[in-house]
């Protein structure tokens, strides 16, 4: 069967040319005898593997030398926990800004360990937009101010960051990492999981200023402690390997393709093809109406009827465009154009979407 223009959420498409690469070393990773599935962590092979990934990230996301990189377990959902049980360190407060689905359930985890102030929210907008921010609403003694940089569900996306002083701006950026430049000194700590733009799902990618390790919860499990992970340089137990390799792969593709700088101006131009075809239609709808905070990484949209949803993705995907059904909790479509999501991928879905509406 031919290979399939994938809009997944996540797990999210990979570069051909990476599952071509870690086709032709599943067996015989440089001359080992073996997979890296197989090898030790502890090994020097594997060591070049880890050490090279973080190297590169370090290169393409410009990361100053006074953080640390990790590469950790539990995706997104864990750091719900980790960031609070490490970053309550005075006050043992923090804000949050309620951006959608995951955002609510980071709050929900961070009130286990202390106080939580939601600065601002757009629940009651249905999280289609980014709410105001009003900085008399921030609490000045924060431990933290926690965000999520681009919703993937209802797929929208901070453009500008709130200036948070002397507090801590933690963000989780699962699924927009790589996919535009950033300044990694706005933030205190950077986290996201890997099965969007990073590569395969099992590792979550961590960025964190040193100055904000070493102050865990005495609760804090061992497993939990950003210490811990820091000074056994993400080897405490047995990372995810495989998926490790891969990101590297992902990393050293991204670097051979321009760097950030060309990520971006290829996502947005993807983003900018779709998000037209759909402004123009009289059948289709896009869910977030204004566009200073439409992500370019996730574009839901809307058709009058779950029938005709049903018959979208049906037909979608005989001709090779799948997995755009919306997330179960808000239904509708969504087409997900990570870095690895081709701009022919775009264009085919574009020219699909004009003959679905003139037959329907």
């Amino acid at each position: 069967m031919a290979r399939v223009f994938n809009f997944s959420a996540g797990p999210a498409m990979l570069p051909e040319s990476i599952l071509k690469k870690a086709a032709e070393e599943m067996t015989d990773y440089k001359n080992t005898g073996m997979s890296v599935m197989e090898m030790s962590h502890r090994s020097k092979p594997y060591e070049e593997i880890i050490n090279g990934a973080e190297k590169t990230l370090r290169e393409i996301m410009n990361i100053p030398d006074n953080y640390y990189v990790l590469f950790l377990q539990g995706g997104a959902s864990l750091q719900f926990a980790m960031v609070p049980l490490n970053l309550f360190r005075k006050s043992k407060k923090a804000d949050y800004i309620n951006t959608g689905m995951w955002s609510k359930k980071a709050i929900s985890e961070a009130k286990k360990y202390g106080i939580v102030n939601v600065a601002a929210s757009s629940e009651d907008k249905k999280f289609i937009e980014i709410p105001q921010l009003v900085p008399s609403k921030f609490s000045k003694d924060a431990d933290y101010f926690h965000i999520t940089t681009n919703n993937t569900i209802e797929g929208t996306v901070f453009r500008e960051l709130p200036d948070t002083g002397d507090v801590p701006l933690v963000a989780d950026m699962s699924s927009n990492i790589l996919s535009e430049e950033i300044d990694v000194r706005k933030f205190g700590l950077i986290y996201a999981g890997a099965q969007k733009n990073i590569g395969s799902a099992g590792v979550t990618v961590v960025i964190i200023r040193n100055d904000l390790v070493g102050n865990a919860l005495p609760i804090t499990p061992t497993m939990l402690d950003y210490k811990i992970h820091v000074e056994n340089k993400s080897l405490y137990n047995t990372p995810p390997c495989y998926a490790i390799y891969i990101a590297k792969l992902v990393f050293e593709w991204i670097k051979e393709h321009g760097g950030l700088k060309a990520m971006e101006e290829r996502n947005r131009a993807k983003a900018d093809m779709l998000y037209k075809v759909l402004d123009e239609s009289k059948l289709f709808k896009t869910v977030v109406t204004d566009k200073k905070y439409r992500s370019i990484m996730n574009v839901p949209f809307i058709l009058p009827s779950e029938e005709l949803d049903a018959k979208f993705l049906d037909e979608a995907k005989k001709v090779g465009l799948v997995a755009m059904k919306g997330h179960r909790s808000v239904g509708g479509l969504r087409a997900s154009i990570y870095n690895a999501m081709p701009v022919d991928g775009v264009k085919k879905l574009v020219e699909f979407i004009k003959d679905f509406e003139s037959k329907n």
